[in-house]
């Protein structure tokens, strides 16, 4: 049985409220990656889990969770897997599934427990109300999105593995953002979408540097200073935006009331405080 940190949602105000710490305690999640544990974070932002799986010695069985209330974790939910070991073995349903690095497993609603054999994995899970094909998404699958470019130190890649033109799933989306040599912000011009929630994994990121990614409300902004491998918690109604001192990758997920990728409510730069 592995239990998950509950994180409870609160609104913009009382965000406003807090300092470095509190914002910390509410939206930063670290201590992600610890070899031979299941690490997991229950947000009450839109029911998402988000966390870590990293087998050692022996498999690691992800199968009940006290938080989800039910007998098996995905009797209820969905779940998405990143692998960022070179290789990685997952096996659901008796069938094993090998991923390389960068590749995502989708598992679908009532598969059953989920058994992590070897590699470095990062965990996303929403519920879900329909049940889904598990399926393993290839880097050659995904569907690649270029923005931005290097006047405006914002020039990308988007991959998205978990879109509704690469992979049927319920609600969960999720995919990364590679940034090119010399760039430094993504989501710039920022946005919100106050129908899904989001989350933030930065990776790829060396030890010396830092990204500093931003959130609350456009007329009264935030930062949360993230180290590689920290996660971070977007509000329906923050910004999600972050800008780094070297180079980083970033993997996001969205869970909420559609899986439309460009349902976005775009902020004017001039608006932003």
């Amino acid at each position: 049985m592995t239990s998950a940190e509950t994180r409870y949602a609160i609104d913009p105000k009382t965000a406003k409220t807090l300092d470095t710490q509190g914002l910390r305690d509410h939206f930063h999640v670290g201590g992600l990656f610890q070899p031979g544990q299941i690490k997991l974070v229950y947000s009450h932002y839109d029911r998402l889990i988000l966390g870590s799986v990293v087998p050692a010695n022996e498999p690691l069985i992800l199968d009940n969770i006290p938080e989800t209330g039910t007998p098996s974790f995905l009797d209820r939910r969905e779940l998405g897997v990143l692998n960022l070991a070179e290789t990685g073995e997952i096996t659901v349903g008796g069938e094993t599934h090998t991923l390389g690095r960068g590749e995502v497993l989708y598992v679908g609603k009532g598969a059953g427990p989920v058994t992590f054999q070897s590699g470095r994995f990062y965990v996303l899970s929403a519920p879900a109300n329909r049940t889904c094909p598990t399926k393993l998404i290839r880097l050659q699958d995904a569907k690649r999105v270029e923005l931005g470019g290097p006047e405006t130190a914002n020039e990308r890649v988007i991959i998205q593995l978990l879109h509704p033109d690469v992979c049927d799933s319920c609600q969960l989306l999720m995919g990364y953002t590679q940034l090119s040599p010399g760039s430094v912000w993504n989501t710039m011009p920022a946005h919100t979408h106050d129908r899904r929630m989001e989350a933030y994994l930065y990776f790829d990121l060396s030890d010396e540097h830092k990204v500093f990614h931003f959130m609350g409300q456009a007329d009264e902004t935030r930062h949360i200073v993230m180290a590689n491998e920290e996660a971070v918690i977007s509000p329906p109604w923050s910004i999600h935006s972050g800008a780094g001192t070297g180079a980083y990758t970033f993997c996001w997920a969205m869970a909420g009331d559609n899986v439309d990728f460009t349902d976005m409510d775009m902020i004017p730069m001039e608006n932003l405080r």
